[in-house]
């Protein structure tokens, strides 16, 4: 059974990864396949119900990086089941709606990509048994709604909505990050169970105010609580079945998931009572506030849903068992009505043109189907008797006058609960008043009517939902609330009734007056205000604003004075950190290395040492004429590549011949945009500073590395000779470290290498430099390189296959053959031109990069399907006709992934270098360069 909960998971990613990839996909075609992904986990969910009913939780784990405390466990119990079916229900019902929501010009690809990728995180992060594995789900739910807020990124307001959203909740997530690390530190695991097992623990470390804080940061931040609530309203800029999705079963969901998940671990102190409940009385009432004074109907929900979960943070910070299982019911009310009023705010935004209260109105006549639905919602948002809204009402008032603690804490909380109810009325029947009845429609194109019939069809199910758990809770919800409640209060589990009626009582009254007091106050500020004069003023984001304005600022100057576009300034401070920081432990505790005594070098490593001083002597003689310097440096590493041949270290000595190679090719591609010579040293002094630099900086790498070279052969080479062919079933101990001792190091490394091609392509593809000097006449054409360029491209491309295929076993490997085959392509470049060479070439190279990094962490999953950690190797050997045995390692997927980053990045690079477009000024179009005029940072021509 538990072996389902992984493909549970992988459903959203494989449906998200299909549509994206698939370039043909109707729009009617990419919905299904979104829809498919929840429908098909609400399937696997089913076949789980029956254990997760009876009190089981499943379990799935991997071991990871088990040192770290680092496990791929899955883990579902009551809770993450509810919400599981919260992501997975609504969620399905978002992609119906979306499928006749977006228009012709939106990218349904592009959309229900993000849309499942949303989807995805957040079933990760309910699913999660361990924190660190949750962390990393909970920081994926903040990037993936900062691309669905941002979906319309042509829109200034979309984009500064999701900048908004993403800084809080990201910043809100670093803390969260710390708070659980010293969580971990305070159990001595990560383990979810374990944690949830250590509240005494946890509660009597001295760490624990800490803890507690930083974790509440993340949760207030995610869930909008004050006083960050402001982004809230302004990622309302994001299509409105984000907005819907977002707001009932996501996002900002994740934030009380936690609440109520950490909460056996963290609640039961003052601390904990005080802060959260006195931070959710807050924030109910500020949301429920502003949410009267909007006239934009996806505004005032987005306040409405501030003020609800504030609600729930309040119930789960009075901590008694019944505001636990007040506020899991809220959740799921809340849930329902909120999402199914989105929906029918984005039908008539559809069918109007606007979500303005002040040009709505009269709709109940024009579209009866629509104003009933969303009636009906309003008034469960309000907590009218019959729907679902009013017990979760009931229940937090009944709470409220029975809070623990002093009595103007009892005082506070039932005031607080009251003028809730008293605006939470007052808001919805602003809601439906100014929408569905009075005068109007105002000043908008065309007759409104209802929306197509599968339009409605979420908003349907979503309303009956509403009416049947109002009506017959005992049979609709108790179950599902009894599960997720007991995995949250397990032996303290409260005996409770899910009833309508409970006979004339102080809540009850409590709820009379708020309806009452909320249809009077509603009534009172149309008469004595004008509601639609009132302007709403953001506070928040002005704050935002100008707290990011002074970020930027300050940035700018340190970078100012850091980085002024020298790059011999840079290179001094990078020198001068590398010393002081290698140097500092020395000078604490001076201790020199035991060095044994030198052997008798050959005559050939002294002729290679002799000509790699000439070289590196010759460069510092000869760096004003830039074409020869790049010369002798080249030879000075031809010489390092010959020494590792000399050292037996084939490996190395490819590699660096290669590196050399491309970076020959690199710095004429560069000087291009250079001046002929470097300008000479302005003061002797200058010269004898960087001198000393240099020789200090030199003679102490020179020292560690012949350190490392003569330690004794009992370290841990020895031990890698040893494991790798019993282990990694490879006979290249240099390969096998690259791709399986160290595979993880390897895969960050291609990945900062991909990013770092992305950077320069994003940097480059704008860019407008003048060259140095423009020669007259046509190029140059020189048909032999040329043609021994294209002879030479199937040989090269031979031999870097030959070489990715024997590296596991002999010299070479997917590093060295990536760089291989961009050799003779970048001499191609450089002959021929980049618009002669990719018009037949034609090869997408970012595409090149996504593609080998996606190779590699696939590969590095398939083991974890055996059981076995990510990046483990597997071996098997063929016996094919003709050939014989085959012998194949599965680590020859990972460096599939390695040989196609390194090729696509390289090219990347050198060829934006080759494709920068020339000056708009006239002086650099006809090559007339003054270099004092030329701008130290771009080269461009002032």
């Amino acid at each position: 059974m538990t072996s389902v909960l992984p493909l549970l998971l992988a459903l959203p990613f494989l449906m998200a990864a299909l549509i994206a990839l698939h370039g043909r996909l109707s729009r009617t075609a990419a919905a299904w396949v979104a829809g498919a992904a929840p429908l098909l986990g609400l399937v696997l969910l089913g076949t789980m119900t029956p254990a997760v009913l009876d009190g089981a939780v499943l379990r799935e784990s991997w071991p990871w990086l088990p040192r770290i405390g680092l496990e791929a466990t899955l883990r579902l119990d009551g809770l993450a089941w509810m919400f599981a079916g919260l992501v997975l229900g609504i969620g399905a019902l978002v992609v119906l709606y979306a499928r006749y929501y977006l228009s012709a010009q939106d990218s349904t690809r592009r959309f229900y990509s993000c849309l499942l990728l949303f989807m995805g995180a957040m079933l990760g992060m309910v699913l999660s048994g361990n924190l660190l594995l949750l962390m990393v789900f909970w920081e994926l739910t903040s990037i993936s709604s900062f691309l669905l807020i941002g979906f319309w990124s042509h829109r200034r307001d979309a984009r500064e909505g999701a900048r908004m959203a993403f800084v809080i909740t990201g910043g809100g997530g670093l803390a969260l990050l710390a708070g659980v690390l010293l969580i971990g530190r305070i159990v001595g695991s990560f383990d979810l169970e374990v944690v949830l097992a250590s509240g005494d623990l946890i509660r009597g470390s001295a760490l624990y105010p800490w803890a507690l804080l930083l974790v509440l940061a993340g949760i207030f931040t995610k869930s909008a609580q004050f006083p960050f609530h402001f982004w809230l309203p302004h990622a309302m800029a994001a299509p409105t079945p984000v907005s819907a999705y977002l707001h009932s079963a996501t996002m900002v969901k994740a934030g009380v998931f936690l609440l109520a998940r950490l909460h056996p671990a963290l609640a039961g102190s003052e601390l904990f009572f005080y802060l959260v409940s006195g931070i959710g009385a807050i924030t109910l009432l500020v949301g429920a506030w502003n949410a009267i004074f909007q006239h934009d109907l996806k505004g005032l929900l987005a306040y409405s849903t501030i003020s609800h979960l504030g609600l729930i943070t309040l119930l789960f910070g009075l901590s008694t068992p019944m505001a636990v299982v007040a506020g899991v019911f809220h959740i799921l009310n809340h849930a329902t009505f909120k999402a199914s009023l989105f929906m029918a705010a984005g039908i008539i935004d559809h069918e109007t043109g606007t979500r303005d209260m002040r040009r709505l109105g009269g709709l109940r006549r024009l579209m009866p189907i629509t104003s009933t639905l969303a009636i009906i919602a309003s008034l469960a948002m309000a907590g009218i008797p019959l729907l679902n809204g009013f017990l979760s009402k009931e229940m937090l008032f009944a709470e409220a006058l029975a809070t623990g603690g002093p009595q103007w804490m009892r005082t506070a909380m039932s005031s607080a609960a009251l003028l809730a109810g008293i605006l939470g009325v007052a808001y919805s029947l602003r809601f439906v008043h100014d929408t569905f009845f009075g005068k109007g429609p105002l000043d908008i194109e065309g007759v409104p009517h209802e929306p197509p019939r599968w339009m409605k069809v979420p908003v349907e199910v979503l309303v009956l939902i509403c009416l049947a758990v109002g009506i017959a809770p005992a049979l609709t919800v108790a179950p599902v609330l009894h599960a997720a409640a007991q995995s949250i209060l397990g032996a303290a589990m409260p005996v409770y009734s899910l009833s309508v009626w409970h006979g004339f009582n102080l809540p009850l009254a409590m709820s009379a007056v708020g309806v009452a007091g909320g249809i009077a106050l509603y009534a009172g500020l149309r008469r004595r205000t004008d509601l639609y004069a009132a302007r709403n003023r953001p506070v928040g984001k002005l704050l935002f604003q100008r707290g990011m304005d002074a970020l930027f600022g300050l940035a700018q100057r340190i970078t100012h004075a850091l980085a002024d576009g020298s790059l011999q300034r840079m290179l001094l401070a990078l020198v001068l950190v590398a010393v002081i920081v290698a140097g500092a432990p020395y000078a604490a505790a001076p201790a020199w290395p035991a060095w044994p005594a030198a052997q008798p070098m050959p005559l050939l490593g002294w002729a290679l040492w002799l000509v790699m001083l000439a070289c590196a002597l010759g460069a510092l003689f000869l760096y004003r004429q830039r074409l020869l310097a790049v010369i002798v440096v080249g030879g000075s590493g031809l010489m390092v590549a010959l020494a590792f041949v000399f050292l037996s270290a084939p490996d190395l000595a490819l590699t660096q011949l290669m590196v050399e190679m491309v970076t020959l090719v690199l710095m004429l591609l560069g000087m291009n945009y250079l001046p002929a010579q470097s300008p000479p040293e302005r003061t002797p002094w200058r010269k004898r500073r960087d001198a000393l630099i240099a020789v200090v900086a030199g003679g102490g790498l020179a020292a560690l590395a012949y350190t490392m070279m003569t330690l004794p052969p009992n370290t841990v080479a020895g031990e890698m000779l040893q494991r790798a062919l019993p282990e990694a079933y490879g006979r290249n101990v240099v390969n096998v470290i690259l791709v399986d001792f160290r595979g993880f190091d390897t895969f960050g490394e291609i990945t900062v290498f991909g990013i770092a091609a992305l950077v320069v392509h994003a940097l480059l593809r704008r860019a407008r430099m003048a060259p140095e000097q423009i020669m007259p006449g046509p190029p140059i054409k020189l048909p032999v390189p040329a043609d021994l360029a294209q002879i030479m491209f199937p040989l090269t491309l031979t031999v870097s296959i030959f070489l990715f295929l024997r590296g596991h076993n002999a010299p070479g490997g997917g590093f060295i053959a990536g760089l291989v085959l961009a050799v003779p392509l970048l001499i191609q470049y450089v002959i021929q031109g980049t618009v002669s060479v990719e018009s037949r070439f034609g090869f997408d190279y970012i595409r090149c990069i996504g593609v080998g990094l996606l190779v590699a962490v696939l590969s590095g999953m398939a083991s974890m399907l055996f059981g076995v950690p990510f990046l483990t190797s597997g071996h098997l050997d063929l016996h094919l006709p003709l050939i014989g045995e085959l012998p194949l390692a599965s680590a020859m997927g990972f460096d599939t992934g390695v040989y196609l980053v390194v090729f696509g990045g390289v090219m990347l690079i050198l060829s934006m270098m080759g494709t920068v477009k020339p000056s708009r000024t006239r002086s650099a179009r006809h090559g007339e360069i003054d270099i004092h005029r030329r701008s130290p940072r771009t080269g461009e021509m002032h």
